[in-house]
């Protein structure tokens, strides 16, 4: 069934270098997007890349959201990591405080929070990781993830304004789950047009062994997802950014 008619906001990761090395088109992807998840200095950025990074989207007008990881800076947060519950909640609690802080510079407030990589992927498989990252997000925060997962779950449990997400440059398995690559491969961008439209039009997308999957993604707003570290993202940017364009504006938006 189509999904409901509603506003389409695109989000994308961002501020993921550290030190002198630069990770993804960050000042080219700005005026195309929405919504920035910016690292907390886990899996990528550092305080300096933090501060330079909620500067560049204040002057873009683009709303900020914390993007913790796993404390897993040469894996890129896409190692996973055996750590207890408590850890995990402090995890957040630590990475998201530190970005509220630069936020509190600039006379920002802090939009969402979204687990970066692997992280991510934990929260859809276990329950009991997914509330004790949860746990660690203010009260009342908007939080991205994967409807109808344990994300979704332990957000409501905790009260949090949960805002469904897709994606533009990740694959999906037959049971609706993302494929996380440790390194992101190139995509075709007339794959990235199908892959696209059939999600924000269908709420389906085509799994990598060929199956259709229904996605749950009932909540409104939604948010389509890309990566500045995918090969050639800002050609993949800017085709989402065109159909989502049709879209929104075919729905009155």
């Amino acid at each position: 069934m189509p999904p409901a008619r509603r506003r389409i906001f695109i989000n994308v990761d961002m501020g993921e270098g550290y030190g002198n090395f630069v990770c993804g088109p960050d000042q080219e992807l700005l005026p195309l997007i929405d919504h920035a998840n910016v690292a907390c200095g886990f899996h990528a950025g550092d305080p300096l890349v933090m501060a330079e990074t909620v500067s560049l989207c204040k002057s873009h007008g683009v709303k900020i959201g914390a993007h913790p990881g796993l404390p897993d800076i040469q894996g890129f947060g896409r190692r996973e990591m055996a750590l207890s519950l408590d850890e995990h909640t402090a995890n957040i609690v630590y990475q998201v405080g530190a970005l509220q802080a630069f936020l509190q510079r600039e006379n920002l407030e802090l939009h969402h929070v979204k687990p970066h990589g692997v992280l991510y992927g934990m929260m859809v498989r276990n329950l009991d990781i997914a509330r004790a990252v949860w746990a660690g997000v203010p009260r009342g925060m908007r939080v991205f993830g994967l409807a109808g997962t344990h994300m979704e779950t332990a957000a409501r449990e905790f009260g949090l304004d949960f805002w469904a997400e897709y994606y533009a440059d990740v694959k999906y398995r037959a049971d609706g789950t993302l494929i996380v690559d440790r390194k992101k491969q190139p995509w075709d961008l007339d794959d990235v047009r199908a892959h696209v439209r059939q999600q924000l039009e269908n709420s389906t997308v085509t799994a990598v062994t060929g199956e259709t999957v229904e996605l749950p993604v009932k909540e409104y707003p939604v948010s389509i997802c890309c990566h500045s570290d995918t090969p050639g993202c800002v050609d993949v940017v800017t085709v989402t950014r065109e159909i989502v364009a049709e879209i929104n504006a075919r729905n009155g938006y």
